[in-house]
């Protein structure tokens, strides 16, 4: 074909086409991916088709619900199903494909059918439960014992839900007067941020869990696409693998979602959990007291019969016991008498030890005094001597500094031939600091000399003339 055509003509000549080759309409099943609502109220969407492993898109396409449709395929759907148009959601809808030369391929969409969608969802959530019974995790939450006084709670929620509210007056008022300690970790409990904002809070505690007894997710009601949230299978795995056990009061009466279902205990609203964790306290402390009743009375059984076993002995023992008595005080009486014999003898022996020992300390200083006298005057000559010894070699030092300093004396210098070359008062050490025709200055040893330069050298050789 050689005939040109515009880009307009192409464009209708593919529109045309597409209505030709596809007039009807068609059930359509995709996953939202993007969902935007204008000023005007049109509902613009983008679907997507995902491989199997729900990561690879394999299809994408723009969607639009007409804002005179939009309101009513929307009250329709949230009634039907309890579950807001958002993305991520898998949706049966009837279409029509359009083709517009500006915006390209799109479909529009005319109704939907929620049955598709509530189907969808159950599906995803037996999933779910099958996956995490499959994987052995399901119930490891539930086998974790529960403490017997649980005081410390990590509590996940928002701080503005009225759940919350209610279940730390609850908690906080409780008639027996029972102190909990309580620490919030705040996070989003509805849209699209309540996984990741749950997951991370659990994280969070895991990192302090020593602190804690346990974990309380708590939340108000909410419709049922709040609750769904709580269906995710990350959620319910982290509860599954968390070393605390979890309570959930997530606020519905009627349905339990997947996080419910693996919690350590599940209860129907954020009040009753307060009122679950007060009555635990409270059991532990009325077992508490039925314990040491049983352990006083049998206390008193026990101290009563061997008050009596105490007495029968006494009876028998105190005959026993003076003649032990007495034989223990003539023991004791003939032991005396020894110790008075031994005193004497070893008082008598005591007394010849003091004269021996000054004999022993008098010969013992003497001989350590002589001793020592001898040493100290080896020290004072070996003192003596070093002294002149060193005395004489700084003289010779000190000697031989004057001779230096006699032969550095200027005059002696200039004795030697040498001359000291100056301008204006300037000792010159170069010749970079005189011009041709400067006047100069010469010391000599015996008078001095006044000349003019005539010609200057640097030191690698350079050469400078004056004018004649």
């Amino acid at each position: 074909m050689t005939e040109k055509v515009s880009l307009t003509e192409l464009q209708m000549i593919i529109r045309d086409s597409l209505y030709l080759a596809l007039p009807d309409m068609y059930w359509v099943i995709a996953e939202i991916s993007e969902l935007k609502e204008n000023y005007a109220g049109h509902c613009y969407l983008e679907l997507i088709e995902k491989h199997p492993d729900e990561k690879n898109v394999r299809a994408r396409i723009k969607a639009i619900i007409w804002s005179n449709r939009y309101r009513f395929l929307k009250a329709f759907f949230e009634n039907a199903t309890g579950e807001s148009l958002r993305e991520g959601l898998k949706i049966l809808v009837k279409t029509k494909v359009e083709y517009h030369e500006l915006y390209g391929l799109s479909l529009v969409i005319s109704d939907i059918d929620p049955a598709f969608t509530i189907g969808e969802m159950a599906m995803k959530r037996q999933f779910v439960i099958k996956r995490l019974e499959q994987e052995g995790v399901f119930s490891m939450n539930k086998e974790l014992k529960f403490p017997s006084v649980p005081q410390r709670i990590a509590i996940i929620s928002s701080k503005n839900a009225a759940g919350y509210s209610d279940f730390i007056n609850q908690l906080k008022g409780n008639s027996f007067g029972y102190v909990f300690y309580t620490v919030l970790i705040e996070t989003s409990m509805q849209g699209t941020e309540t996984e990741q904002g749950v997951i991370s809070a659990l994280d969070k505690i895991a990192l302090n869990s020593q602190l804690f007894d346990l974990v309380v997710i708590i939340r108000g009601g909410g419709s049922q696409s709040d609750l769904n949230w709580f269906d995710s299978y990350n959620i319910a795995y982290h509860i599954t693998q968390f070393p605390l056990p979890v309570i959930t009061g997530i606020g519905h009466d009627k349905d339990i979602s997947v996080t419910d279902m693996v919690a350590n205990r599940s209860l129907k609203t954020p009040t009753a959990v307060a009122d679950f964790l007060i009555d635990s306290v409270a059991n532990e402390e009325n077992h508490i007291i039925e314990i040491s009743s049983e352990i006083i009375g049998s206390s008193r059984i026990i101290i009563e019969k061997n008050r009596n076993r105490i007495e029968t002995s006494g009876v028998k023992l105190f005959p026993l016991a003076r003649i032990m008595m007495s034989d223990i005080k003539d023991l004791l009486s003939g032991k005396i008498i020894e110790i008075i014999n031994i005193g004497k003898e070893y008082t008598l022996k005591a007394g010849f030890i003091p004269a021996n020992q000054e004999l022993r300390l008098s010969s013992s200083v003497k001989s350590f005094s002589s001793a020592k006298e001898v040493v100290l005057t080896r020290n004072c000559q070996n003192l003596y001597n070093s002294t002149i010894n060193f005395l004489n070699m700084n003289n010779l030092r000190l000697t031989g500094f004057i001779n230096t300093l006699n032969l550095l004396k200027p005059e002696n210098v200039l004795q030697r031939g040498y001359s000291v070359t100056s301008i204006n008062g300037r000792i010159l050490k170069g010749s970079d600091r005189v011009k041709i025709d400067d006047l100069i200055d010469t010391q000599l040893y015996e008078g001095t000399l006044k000349s003019i330069v005539l010609e200057k050298k640097g030191r690698v050789g350079e050469e400078e003339k004056g004018r004649k």
